[in-house]
Formats: C-alpha cells, sequence, structure tokens
C-alpha cells in the first residue's frame, strides 16, 4: 500500500451534496478534532487521489488516510465513524465481508448525484470546519 505524510485526512467530492453532509456528519461528532479534511477539486485533494489511484475528474470513492494508508469505501466509512466519540460500535461492521460492504457503498456512489444533488461549485465550509480543510 501507499502511504501519506499527513494523517487522519478525509478525501471527499467537494461538489457531491451527500459527500459534504457527510463531512459535516463527521465534524459535529469529532470532539477531539481528529479529523481534517480536503475536497477532491482543490490542488491537495487532487493530489492525494491521483497518489492513491483515484481519477480526480470522476471520483468513485471518497477515502481516508489514516494510519498513514489511505482507506477506500466501505473501509473509508468505517474507519471514520469507529474513530468518532460514541461511534466505536461501527468497528463490528467490519465483520460484514468486504465485497458485500463495497458493493453497497459503490451503489451509492455511482448514483450520488442522481438521489442527493451537486453543488455548482466546491461547498464552502464555516469559519470553524475551514480551519480542518487541507487546500
Amino acid at each position: 500500500m501507499t502511504s501519506w505524510p499527513d494523517d487522519d485526512v478525509i478525501l471527499y467530492d467537494g461538489v457531491c451534496i451527500f459527500c459534504s453532509r457527510w463531512v459535516r456528519f463527521v465534524v459535529a461528532r469529532d470532539s477531539e478534532r481528529r479529523f481534517r479534511f480536503t475536497p477532491i477539486q482543490s490542488a491537495y485533494g487532487t493530489r492525494l487521489a491521483r497518489t492513491f489511484g483515484i481519477d480526480p475528474e470522476d471520483p468513485d470513492t471518497n477515502a481516508v488516510v489514516h494510519g498513514g494508508i489511505a482507506w477506500m469505501k466501505s473501509d473509508a466509512a468505517l474507519t471514520v465513524l469507529s474513530h468518532l466519540p460514541g461511534w466505536g460500535w461501527t468497528s463490528a461492521l467490519f465483520a460484514v465481508p468486504k465485497p458485500l460492504r463495497d458493493a453497497v457503498y459503490s451503489l451509492i456512489a455511482r448514483n450520488r448525484y442522481r438521489i442527493f444533488g451537486k453543488y455548482e461549485t466546491c461547498f464552502v465550509p464555516d469559519a470553524d470546519m475551514r480551519a480542518r480543510v487541507l487546500e
């Protein structure tokens, strides 16, 4: 696996309404302010995506760098959730076979714009969250 020097960085699609809501969900629960964020449309996000084989023009996954390793699809979501206060129980979902978890993840990812919509430009975080965004 390829490693990355920054840790606990969530890569997300900044024009995807569902993805932006995911970021807000994490921010609201991350009382330790562990995670930082980067939209795939930023220079930093594009570089991170390309390093891990994600097409920045057509991303099919979010990712999180944790422990220096990029986790993708359902592994990324569960890694983030399981490190949020009160959400540790979600680590039990790693017991669900990865092909099944990723199939559900991919179904949602492929249809995210159609189901949830899309911003015209990248989601703009509030001032508190902006301090945690890497661009």
